[in-house]
């Protein structure tokens, strides 16, 4: 991992707020900096090396590849975590809980009963 990735990980690991997030996470053929699987987006960290437009045309195939899974991307400057590391995982954290699909309502069961505890009830 790059500092700006190790620096972000460390406030992103332990399932902030409820949002559990996996760092260097396979997708397809490529490797997202960062997965939040409850919001499906990947957060990726752009360093200097992204500023070329060999790199752009890379990113874009990329991009369009995961997007097409129905995956996010959001790509985030690494200078700007270097900056505010907090501010941006509150960022990514806000933005994950907004994407995320609503729990099910009060008193609605996930997943069936199992059929042997129903027949225990039965004797």
């Amino acid at each position: 991992m790059s500092p700006p990735e190790a620096l972000l990980w460390q406030l992103l690991r332990g399932s902030p707020a409820g949002i559990r997030f996996r760092r260097q996470y396979a997708i397809g053929p490529y490797v997202a900096d960062f997965y939040c699987p409850t919001a499906r987006l990947v957060i990726e960290i752009d360093g200097q090396v992204h500023n070329s437009a060999e790199a752009a045309a890379r990113d874009k195939a990329r991009d369009e590849l995961i997007a097409g899974l129905g995956v996010r991307i959001e790509r985030v400057p690494a200078a700007q975590v270097m900056r505010d590391a907090t501010a941006v995982a509150s960022a990514i954290v806000d933005l994950c809980m907004a994407q995320a699909p609503a729990p099910p309502p009060s008193g609605f069961a996930r997943r069936s009963p199992s059929p042997r505890a129903s027949l225990a009830g039965r004797n």
